[in-house]
């Protein structure tokens, strides 16, 4: 997901995606671990989804901050 289409979303729905998107990872995990998937590249983009989500979700905390 672009960081554009990021900042359009709300702070309810960044939450819902997270979680959603750390069960998968999860899951993701425990199947390479198994040896019966080799999605290493969708594991990497969804960490940096993930992290660009929580750079988000902060931004706003530190806007309402400021103001």
């Amino acid at each position: 997901m672009k960081k554009k289409n990021m900042r359009d979303l709300d702070a309810n729905e960044i939450q819902t995606r997270l979680t959603e998107m750390e069960a998968q990872m999860f899951r993701l995990r425990f199947q390479m671990s198994m040896g019966q998937t080799e999605g290493l590249k969708k594991v990497r983009t969804m960490r940096k989804d993930r992290a660009r989500m929580l750079t988000a979700l902060r931004e706003r905390e530190l806007e309402k901050a400021a103001k």
